[in-house]
C-alpha cells in the first residue's frame, strides 16, 4: 500500500474496543450455554501429606448437588508425566488434578463439587470434609537456599578469569538482592466452560493465551484426538497466567464426561493464588571496575524456589552478561524445591527481577566510583551480545538513554544523595537500562478474499489485551491495499492456523509475519486470477510491476487498475495460507529489545511514605505497528513496574505454608492516585534481520528496569539503600 494510506505505524483504536466497552465481547465464563452445570473447587487446607477420608455425606444430600469429584471417582486419565507436559512445561512431573491421595501445596485442588447453580455448588463444596495425614513441610526460601541445586538450564559459559579480575579492580561491590512471591491477578480470573456435544465431543471455552496448547494437553490427558476445540476470542488479560492449562480446565471436563452434561468452573479470586506466580529469588551481585568505571568482572548467583515435582527455571542472570561490556563473566543459577506449586512465566519472566539486581548494583558502583549512573552506562555500552560473542542486530540503546535524559531533565538530577528537597518531601531521582529478546516463533495465517472485497484473515493466536486483534488487521490491510473497515481478522480458535502460545512479546514477529506472507500469498492469486482473460492488460505483469491500494489491483505505471472485488466476483472467493519460521540469517546477529528507564520519586521524610511523580521510558524495539496500542503496552509495564516496586508481595505464613493476602484488599498493587503521568518515547529503529516486519514486540520490555529506576531514585532522595522488595515506609522509616 502507498506509505501516506498504510494503517501501519499509525496510532489507530482498537478495532475491539467498542465490543469490550459495550460488554458485548464474551469471555471465558460467559458463554450461554443450554442446561450449564456449575462446579466449585474444593482447596487443600494443608502444604504437605495424603487424604485419608473425604466426607461429602452433607453436600451430596443437597437437592440440585449433581456430583463430588474427587480421586476416587473421576475419569480415566493419563498415568505417565508427558501427556501432561504443555508447551510452556517446566522440567520434571507436571501437576496432574485429582490424581491420587498426595497433597503437594497449600490450596491443590482435592474435589470439585457440581451443582444446578454456581451459589450451590459454592456452598456445596464449604460442606465438604476432608481429614488427612499430615507430613512435615518447608515453604522458606530462605531457610533451605544452602540446599538448592543448579538448574537445569543451559547458563553461558563462564568468560576470562573473574575471580582475578575481581581481587585486582580498583572498585568493586558485593551486594545481595532479594525479591519476593508475586501473583499475576489479571482481572478476568480463569474459567472454563466444556461444552458436552451429542456424539461426545466437547466444544470448550477456556482463558487462555493458547487454544492450541490446551487443546493438545485434553487430547493427551483424556486420550480424546480430534474431538476437542478450545476457543478463546477474548481474554481479560494474563500476563502468563494463562500460558499453561490452568487446573480449572482438567477438572472441567472430568465432570463433564463423568456426567455427560456442560460444566462450567470458574476459580475465585483466592484460588487465583493457587497456581503459578513469580518466584521468590535471592541474587548475588558481584561488579569490579577499574577508577573510570570500566567494567573489569561481573558475577550474578541467583537462587529462585520452585516445587517439589518440576524444576521450573528462567532467564535471570544471563542479562549480565549481554548488557554491558566485560571481559570477566560468571553465572550462577540454583534451585530451592519447596512444597508449593511450581512458579510461572509472568511478564517479562527472569528479566523483571534479574535487571533490577543488575541495575540496583550498577548504581551502586557508580556511586562507589563517583561517577553518574548514565555515564556508568555509557562507558560499558556494547553492540556485542558477550553471552553469545554476536553483534546486536540493532540497538538503539544510545538512543534510548540520550532522549529519555533529555525529555526527563536527567542533568538536573542532584549528586548528592538526600540533598534535593521541596518542603517536608525528599526529591530523588533515578534511572535503569532495560532489556529483553526479539523472538519470532513458527507460526501460520490464512487470509481469504471474499466476492465483496472483504479480507478474512485467521490464526489461532491469542489477544490477552495487548492489541493483537488490531495489529494483525493493520498488517493485513497494509498488505492486501485495503481499508481497516475491509479487513476481520478472527483469532483464539484451536482450528485456525498453527499459532504459538502468546507470550513473550514475540506474537507481532511471528504471527504478524505469518499474515503479511499469507496476504503475499493472496496477492499472488489475485494476479494470476485477473491475467486469466487472454485480453488481460495485466499479461506479463508481476508482483513487482503491480501493487495493491485503495482496494485495487493496479499496473505502478498507472495505466490500468481493477478493484479486487471485480477480480473476485469472477473468479470466485480466493484464498492463501502460510507458515513461518525463523529465518536463518537471525542465526549470525543477537536481537532485543533495548529501553532506558528515568524516575522521580518524593519520599515524605517524617512518614517514608514514597510517591513516584514522573516516569520517562524510553524503548528501542524495531519498527512500532500501532504506537497507541504500543504505548499502553509500555504504560502498563510501567505500572507493574512501580507496583513491584513499592507494594507486591504474596505473603506465606510458613507455619501453614499459606498465602495470607490471597485477595485484592491485602495483596497490594497500584491504584490511579499512585501513578503520575508516564512519558513513552519510541526511538526510531531498524532492523531487517529480525524478521520481514522489523518488529520486535512490547509486551515486556515496558516493565523491565523500572523497579531498579524507583529503588535508584529512593537511594538517591534518603540516602538508604533497601535491596529487599518491594520497598515500602517500614523498611525506610
Amino acid at each position: 500500500m502507498n506509505s501516506a494510506n498504510s494503517p501501519l505505524g499509525k496510532p489507530l483504536d482498537r478495532v475491539d474496543g467498542p465490543l469490550k466497552v459495550t460488554g458485548k465481547a464474551c469471555y471465558a465464563a460467559e458463554a450461554e450455554v443450554p442446561g450449564l452445570l456449575y462446579g466449585a473447587v474444593v482447596s487443600s487446607s494443608i502444604a504437605r501429606g495424603r487424604i485419608t477420608r473425604i466426607d461429602a455425606v452433607a453436600a451430596e444430600a443437597l437437592s440440585g448437588v449433581r456430583l463430588v469429584l474427587t480421586h476416587q471417582n473421576r475419569p480415566p486419565v493419563a498415568s505417565y508425566d508427558e501427556p501432561y507436559e504443555d508447551d510452556d512445561a517446566a522440567d520434571g512431573s507436571p501437576f496432574r488434578p485429582l490424581y491420587n491421595d498426595r497433597v503437594l501445596y497449600s490450596g491443590q485442588p482435592l474435589a470439585l463439587v457440581v451443582a444446578e447453580t454456581q451459589a450451590l455448588a459454592r456452598h456445596a463444596a464449604s460442606l465438604v470434609r476432608i481429614e488427612y495425614e499430615v507430613e512435615a513441610h518447608q515453604t522458606d526460601l530462605q531457610a533451605v537456599r544452602d540446599q538448592a541445586h543448579d538448574a537445569p538450564a543451559e547458563l553461558p559459559e563462564p568468560r576470562g578469569d573473574f575471580d582475578s579480575a575481581f581481587a585486582a579492580a580498583a572498585k568493586r561491590i558485593d551486594r545481595e538482592y532479594e525479591t519476593p512471591v508475586e501473583h499475576h491477578n489479571p482481572m478476568e480470573p480463569h474459567a472454563s466452560i466444556v461444552q458436552y456435544q451429542p456424539g461426545g465431543e466437547l466444544l470448550i471455552h477456556d482463558k487462555t493465551q493458547g487454544v492450541q496448547n490446551c487443546q493438545r494437553y485434553l487430547e493427551q490427558v483424556f486420550d480424546m484426538q480430534g474431538k476437542i476445540r478450545v476457543l478463546a476470542p477474548f481474554v481479560g488479560g494474563a500476563f502468563g497466567s494463562g500460558l499453561r492449562p490452568q487446573y480449572q480446565l482438567p477438572l472441567a471436563v472430568m465432570a463433564a464426561l463423568k456426567l455427560k452434561a456442560s460444566v462450567r468452573v470458574e476459580l475465585t479470586r483466592q484460588q487465583m493464588f493457587t497456581f503459578g506466580y513469580r518466584p521468590r529469588t535471592v541474587q548475588q551481585l558481584k561488579l569490579a571496575a577499574d577508577g573510570e568505571g570500566r567494567l573489569r568482572a561481573i558475577e550474578h548467583r541467583a537462587i529462585g524456589q520452585t516445587s517439589r515435582f518440576e524444576d521450573f527455571t528462567e532467564h535471570e542472570v544471563e542479562w549480565s552478561g549481554m548488557l554491558y561490556a566485560c571481559d570477566n563473566v560468571r553465572l550462577g543459577y540454583r534451585l530451592a524445591p519447596l512444597d508449593v506449586y511450581t512458579p510461572l512465566d509472568m511478564r517479562a519472566p527472569g528479566a523483571t527481577i534479574g535487571v533490577y539486581a543488575l541495575e540496583c548494583a550498577m548504581d551502586e558502583l557508580a556511586h562507589e566510583v563517583g561517577i553518574d549512573p548514565l555515564e556508568l552506562r555509557l562507558r560499558n555500552y556494547t553492540d556485542i551480545n558477550g553471552n553469545e560473542g554476536k553483534r546486536y542486530s540493532s540497538k538503539e540503546l544510545r538512543a534510548c538513554y540520550q532522549q529519555g535524559a533529555e525529555r526527563f531533565g536527567w542533568s538536573r538530577r542532584p549528586v548528592q544523595p538526600r540533598s534535593l528537597r521541596d518542603g517536608h518531601q525528599l526529591v530523588g531521582m533515578g534511572m535503569a537500562t532495560g532489556v529483553w529478546e526479539a523472538m519470532q516463533m513458527p507460526a501460520s495465517a490464512r487470509a481469504c478474499i471474499d466476492a465483496d472485497g472483504k479480507l478474512l484473515v485467521t490464526s489461532a493466536t491469542a489477544d490477552i489485551g495487548t492489541g493483537t486483534y488490531t495489529a494483525m488487521t493493520q498488517i493485513a490491510a497494509d498488505a492486501m491495499g485495503l481499508s481497516m473497515a475491509e479487513v476481520e481478522f478472527r483469532l483464539g480458535d484451536s482450528s485456525l492456523p498453527q499459532a504459538p502460545l502468546e507470550g513473550g512479546s514475540a506474537t507481532v514477529s511471528s504471527v504478524g509475519s505469518a499474515v503479511q506472507r499469507a496476504c503475499a500469498g493472496l496477492r499472488q492469486k489475485l494476479l494470476d486470477a485477473v491475467q486469466q482473460s487472454p485480453a488481460s492488460p495485466f499479461t506479463g505483469a508481476n508482483l513487482e510491476t503491480v501493487e495493491f491500494a485503495d482496494g485495487q489491483l493496479r499496473l505502478k505505471s498507472g495505466e490500468h487498475a481493477v478493484a479486487l472485488r471485480d477480480i473476485v466476483q469472477v473468479s470466485g472467493a480466493l484464498e492463501a495460507e502460510a507458515s513461518v519460521k525463523p529465518d536463518e540469517k537471525r542465526d549470525a546477529w543477537a536481537t532485543g529489545t533495548h529501553s532506558a528507564v528515568f524516575v522521580e520519586v518524593r519520599v515524605d521524610e517524617d512518614l517514608g511514605t514514597i510517591k513516584v511523580s514522573r516516569v520517562v521510558s524510553a524503548i528501542a524495539a524495531g519498527r512500532i505497528v500501532n504506537p497507541k496500542t504500543a504505548g499502553n503496552q509500555i504504560v502498563g509495564g510501567v505500572v507493574w513496574g512501580i507496583g513491584q516496586a513499592l507494594h507486591e508481595e504474596t505473603l506465606i505464613d510458613h507455619r501453614l505454608g499459606r498465602y495470607m493476602n490471597h485477595n485484592l484488599a491485602e495483596y497490594h498493587i497500584p491504584v490511579n492516585a499512585d501513578i503520575p503521568e508516564i512519558d513513552v518515547i519510541f526511538v526510531e529503529e531498524h532492523d531487517e534481520v529480525v524478521n520481514d516486519l522489523g518488529s520486535k514486540g512490547v509486551g515486556e520490555i515496558g516493565i523491565v528496569g523500572v523497579a531498579a529506576a524507583v529503588a535508584n531514585a529512593i537511594y538517591n532522595a534518603t540516602g538508604k539503600r533497601v535491596r529487599d522488595l518491594p520497598i515500602t515506609l517500614d523498611k525506610l522509616l
